[in-house]
């Protein structure tokens, strides 16, 4: 009897913490954009040393003498951006693998960036995933970061997950596997992005504040810190496309938004597995995040 009883709590019982999946958005934005391989779409940024390309698949890191990045050929002002990524098990505090939009190099100082941060972590602790939105600077000097951060349903450095963003002049959709976890409508000019930017990836030390506010460290005793992307896509309006060119969806309205069934997904993630968000920080100023309230 007690073995009976084992063996159905052993069943019953969910075997991780990934146990739990969100319900199905029911639309997969990703399946309408074709795969490119990285020579197709990017260029090495810097770290030519540490990457490495096979087969399609980038792999990039971080040892203690230089991380690596790279960089889309062109710059788009709208599109749907994706990589599908693994990072590193263990101990990775400190190590920033990031896959986001930016146009730091053409707007030094005063740059728009929209980013995709898997923060790095310690033994037994989950990854975070950080999303982001800086605009007209406010990730220069003084930030003001729009960060809603989460602790996703699998474990990201078992498999290959697709991670993506969707920026059109209406709004910024963060996706993890064709599920949308954050959306962030336009609501006025001064805190949406509409200056073109490039598509990034990197792999870098951000001992400073990556990992609970900077208390564990990069340890470079577990180095090289690895991270891989495959499956790119980007597509949408080129920043060279003549003014007819129609912003992508995510949705199968073509105006955009998502449908009830993406709503419902996304708030799922939200209550389930969203560990910060910067509109219910009782710290920040949100004078300077007037978006949190209109």
């Amino acid at each position: 009897m007690a073995l009976l009883l084992l063996l159905l709590l052993t069943v019953m019982l969910p075997s991780s913490s990934y146990a739990q999946w969100p319900p199905s958005p029911g639309y997969w934005p990703s399946s309408r954009f074709r795969s490119m391989s990285f020579y197709q779409g990017y260029r090495n940024l810097w770290g030519y040393t540490h990457q490495r390309v096979d087969q399609n698949a980038l792999t990039i890191w971080l040892d203690n003498t230089s991380g690596s990045g790279f960089k889309s050929v062109k710059p788009f002002r709208s599109g749907y951006f994706g990589a599908s990524i693994k990072v590193q098990p263990g101990y990775t505090a400190g190590v920033i693998t990031a896959f986001y939009l930016s146009n730091n190099e053409a707007h030094p100082g005063f740059h728009d960036e929209v980013d995709i941060e898997f923060l790095g972590t310690t033994f037994g602790k989950p990854y975070t995933l950080q999303t982001n939105v800086y605009i007209r600077g406010s990730g220069d000097g003084r930030i003001i970061g729009r960060e809603m951060k989460f602790h996703l349903w699998f474990d990201p450095t078992q498999h290959f997950h697709h991670y993506a963003i969707l920026w059109s002049p209406k709004e910024i959709i963060f996706l993890v596997d064709d599920v949308p976890i954050r959306r962030y409508p336009r609501k006025s000019a001064a805190t949406f992005p509409l200056r073109p930017m490039w598509v990034y990836g990197s792999i870098w030390d951000a001992s400073s504040w990556a990992t609970e506010d900077g208390k564990y460290k990069a340890d470079y005793r577990y180095q090289p810190f690895v991270a891989s992307y495959t499956n790119f896509k980007a597509a949408g309006c080129s920043a060279y496309s003549p003014a007819r060119c129609r912003p992508v969806s995510a949705s199968p309205f073509r105006s955009g938004g998502l449908t009830r069934q993406q709503y419902r997904a996304m708030r799922w993630v939200q209550r389930h597995h969203m560990v910060y968000n910067y509109c219910m920080d009782p710290k920040r100023d949100h004078s300077l995040t007037p978006e949190c309230w209109r």
